[in-house]
C-alpha cells in the first residue's frame, strides 16, 4: 500500500517553476491555506532547472520576464543582460524561494504519478513515483507548457554507441563537445539557440533541418546601468505596460498597418526592428499575423537577410526555403545563427529531401544511403506542447473519467482554466489559455491570481466544489478557435501548436490567440459574474 504523507492539506500544487512558487505564496501568504508543492526536480526552478543546453535562454526581455506583483522583489533582482541565461534565470528564481521562505512547503524529487478524484470525501489523493500519496480539496497543475521532451521514434537509437541528450533533459553536468564529432537534430527555437554555442567547440557540427525557420538577431548585450537603474525605478510603469498589451511583453505593437507605408519606408522600418533585435521586430506593423500578403513583406525581408549572411548559395537557399508564415510558428530570436553556418566545422543536411533512415551504432543514416559518423547526437525536437505534461500524471476525475479519455480528441476546457468531470481542479496555462502565445510570466501571474481569487471566493461562501460545464467548454473551444482562425496561425500543418510534432497527437490550435489583454478582460468578467459558466456546489 502507498505510504501517506499527507492527508489534512488545502491544496497541493504540482511543479515549482515560475508558476508554482507564485502558486505557493498565494496559497499559503495570502489566503492562509496549507498547501504543498510537489516537484519532480532536485531543485526549483521548473523549465529553467532542466533546459540547461549551451545557449538555454528566455526570449522576453528580463525586466519583463520576471515576478511583478511584488515591488519588493523586483527591485531587490538586477539582470545583468537584455536575454537573460539559463543559469541567471535560475539564481532568481531561488533568490524568490528564499525571499518568501517558499522551500519549507516544496517536496522536491517527487514526480506526480497519478492524481484521483475522490468524490464522497471531496479530495484528490495524488501519488509520486517513490508511492508516497498525499490528499488535499484543490489541486493546482503548474508543470508548464513545454516540459514533456519529444525523443522522436528513431529506428536504432538503442544501438548508438556515442552520447545521445535532449536539450530539455540537459545533464547537469554538462556535455563536452571538445574535438568530437555532433549531430543536432531540429531547428526550432532550441536548436537555434544551441548551434551556435555547440558549434565554437565541436571538431565538426552537423546540423539536420527538416523544416527551415526565421530568426531574427537578439542583439542580446549586458544592460547598462543607466537601464537597470530605470528598471528599479519603474516598478509599476514596467507592470502596466505588461499588462496592457496583448503579447504580454513590455512594448506595444505599432499602431500602422503594412501597407500604409512605402516599400522604400518598410524597408528602413524593417531594417531598423533588425538592428534593434529581438522579438519587437513583430511588433513593427499590426497586421503581420493578420494579412498573408503583409506578412509576406516580413518574411521576404528575413530571407533576403538569410541569403545575405550565409555565404554558400546552397546552404543559404536550404535555410530561407522557409514555408510557412513570419510568427505563425513560434519566433525564434538568436545569436549569431545564421552566421554559424559559415564555420568551416559546420555542415547542414536537409532531411525535407532526405529523411533520417536510421541511426547507428556510429552515427546516423540517411535515406540517400548516406553515413554520418558521430560522437554525440543532440535532439533538440522539442515538446509534447501543453497537453503532455498534463497527460502523463494519470489524472481520474469523477467516475473513472481519464483527462486522456477527456481529451482524447484534443483539449477541451473552459478558458484553459477548468475540465468538466475534475471538480477543484485548476490547470495554470493550460490549453485554451494565452500561454505560448503571450509572455508566460505575464499570463502565469493572471492565472495564479484568478485562481487564488476563485478559492478566496468559494471559502467566503462556503463552496466545496468547482467545475467547468460542458456547454461552457463547447463555447470556449469555439471562441479558441475563431480567435486562432482570425490570424495566419493555424495556417501551418507542422506547428506544435496544433500538436503536429508528436505523431498521432490530435490536430487542434491549442492556445488562445485573442491576446492577454482580451482574455483578462474575459477571465474578469467571468468571475464577477459570479464565475459564470462553472458549477458551483456545496
Amino acid at each position: 500500500m502507498p505510504k501517506v504523507e499527507s492527508k489534512g492539506l488545502d491544496a497541493i500544487v504540482v511543479g515549482a517553476g515560475f508558476s508554482g512558487l507564485y502558486q505557493l505564496h498565494c496559497l499559503r501568504d495570502r489566503l492562509g491555506l496549507s498547501a504543498l508543492v510537489l516537484e519532480a526536480g532536485a531543485g526549483v526552478g521548473g523549465t529553467w532547472y532542466w533546459n540547461r543546453y549551451p545557449g538555454a535562454r528566455c526570449d522576453s526581455e528580463s525586466h519583463g520576464y520576471c515576478y511583478s506583483f511584488s515591488k519588493e522583489l523586483f527591485e531587490g533582482w538586477e539582470w545583468s543582460e537584455r536575454y537573460p541565461a539559463q543559469a541567471e534565470i535560475l539564481r532568481y528564481l531561488n533568490y524568490v524561494a528564499d525571499r518568501l521562505d517558499l522551500r519549507r512547503d516544496i517536496r522536491l524529487d517527487a514526480r506526480v504519478s497519478s492524481a484521483r478524484y475522490d468524490e464522497p470525501a471531496n479530495l484528490w489523493h495524488v501519488t509520486t513515483e517513490d508511492g508516497a500519496t498525499f490528499s488535499a480539496r484543490y489541486l493546482i497543475t503548474a508543470v508548464g507548457c513545454l516540459s514533456t521532451a519529444n525523443i522522436p521514434e528513431i529506428p536504432g537509437l538503442a544501438s548508438f554507441a556515442g552520447q545521445w541528450v535532449h536539450t530539455g533533459q540537459w545533464p547537469h553536468e554538462g556535455v563536452d563537445f571538445s574535438g568530437k564529432c555532433v549531430g543536432v537534430i531540429g531547428t526550432g527555437s532550441t536548436g537555434i539557440q544551441a548551434i551556435p554555442v555547440i558549434a565554437q567547440t565541436a571538431e565538426h557540427l552537423t546540423v539536420f533541418q527538416r523544416t527551415a525557420n526565421y530568426s531574427v538577431p537578439a542583439q542580446n548585450a549586458p544592460l547598462t546601468p543607466d537601464f537597470q537603474r530605470y528598471v528599479r525605478e519603474n516598478h509599476t510603469a514596467i507592470r502596466d505596460a505588461t499588462r496592457s498589451t496583448g503579447n504580454g511583453q513590455p512594448f506595444a505593437i505599432e499602431d500602422r498597418s503594412v501597407f500604409d507605408v512605402t516599400p522604400e519606408q518598410r524597408q528602413e522600418l524593417y531594417e531598423a526592428a533588425w538592428q534593434k533585435g529581438g522579438l519587437q521586430f513583430r511588433a513593427t506593423f499590426r497586421d503581420l499575423l493578420m494579412d498573408r500578403a503583409a506578412n509576406e513583406t516580413a518574411s521576404d525581408f528575413i530571407k533576403a537577410k538569410i541569403r545575405q549572411i550565409v555565404k554558400d548559395p546552397a546552404t543559404a537557399d536550404n535555410l530561407a526555403d522557409i514555408d510557412h508564415p513570419y510568427a505563425a510558428k513560434r519566433p525564434p530570436i538568436d545569436t549569431d545563427y545564421f552566421e554559424t553556418f559559415n564555420r568551416p566545422n559546420v555542415s547542414l543536411v536537409d532531411v525535407r529531401a532526405t529523411p533520417i533512415e536510421a541511426i547507428t551504432p556510429s552515427g546516423l543514416r540517411t535515406r540517400d544511403g548516406r553515413e554520418y559518423p558521430l560522437d554525440i547526437i543532440v535532439f533538440a525536437t522539442g515538446f509534447d506542447a501543453m497537453t503532455g505534461p498534463l497527460l502523463r500524471m494519470n489524472i481520474v476525475g469523477r467516475d473513472g473519467l481519464t483527462l486522456a479519455g477527456a481529451w482524447r480528441g484534443g483539449p477541451r476546457n473552459y478558458l484553459g482554466l477548468q475540465v468538466a468531470g475534475f471538480p477543484n481542479l485548476f490547470t495554470i496555462t493550460g490549453p485554451g489559455s494565452p500561454s505560448v502565445l503571450t509572455n508566460m510570466q505575464v499570463a502565469i501571474e493572471q492565472h495564479v491570481e484568478w485562481i487564488t481569487d476563485c478559492i478566496a471566493h468559494m471559502r467566503a461562501h462556503d463552496i466545496a466544489r468547482i467545475e467547468a460545464r460542458p456547454e461552457s467548454m463547447d463555447r470556449w473551444v469555439q471562441s479558441v478557435n475563431e480567435a486562432a482562425h482570425a490570424t495566419l496561425l493555424p495556417h501551418t500543418p507542422h506547428s506544435w501548436y496544433l500538436g503536429a510534432n508528436i505523431p498521432g497527437k490530435p490536430r487542434v490550435f491549442m492556445p488562445y490567440a485573442g491576446g492577454m489583454v482580451r482574455y483578462r478582460d474575459i477571465c474578469g468578467e467571468i468571475a464577477r459574474k459570479g464565475y459564470e459558466g462553472f458549477a458551483l456546489s456545496r
